[in-house]
């Protein structure tokens, strides 16, 4: 048995059903194309039944256009028990002025659950290997802080209101 992977590359082309009516490929379809190839790499890692548990810092920082060739590149970042941080960094060549921009970046959480009981299952744990990792691995524990942050602030809120 190989060992988990744990970077994974999607490339397809952008198509005239993802664009918005702007004349671009709108968000939903770039969010959906994330959770895709995050959910591969989840389910390779664990070698267990995903689900998306949270995405951070969403960030759509160019336009994708028809006919652009996309690369979504899914990187783990971070094990948990049960759980996968994984950095994602949508990028978007433009074929014949041979031009890569990164269009979308975020960081997207995976829970690896048992199939029959719906329960939370370990995942093989993951340790930075370089200075790289490490800077990336941190990120995911702020990320996470903040969202737990967040979280709390929004349930106190509810309360409140």
């Amino acid at each position: 048995m190989s060992p988990p992977q744990r970077e994974l590359d999607f490339r397809f082309l952008a198509q005239p059903g993802d664009v918005n009516f702007g004349g671009k490929v709108h968000g939903g379809a770039v969010m959906k194309w994330i959770d895709q190839a995050a959910y591969a790499a989840a389910v390779g890692w664990s070698g267990a039944y995903c689900v998306t548990a949270a995405l951070s810092g969403l960030q759509f920082i160019a336009p994708i256009l028809i006919g652009d060739l996309i690369t979504v590149q899914v990187k783990l970042i971070r094990t948990g028990r049960s759980s996968m941080h994984f950095a994602v960094d949508v990028l978007a060549r433009d074929l014949k002025a041979r031009e890569q921009r990164l269009a979308t970046s975020c960081v997207i959480v995976f829970v690896a659950l048992d199939e029959s009981d719906g329960k939370p299952v370990p995942v093989p744990s993951w340790q930075p290997q370089s200075e790289d990792d490490l800077r990336l691995a941190e990120s995911a524990d702020e990320l996470a802080r903040l969202s737990k942050a967040m979280e709390s602030a929004m349930l106190a809120a509810r309360r409140a209101g």
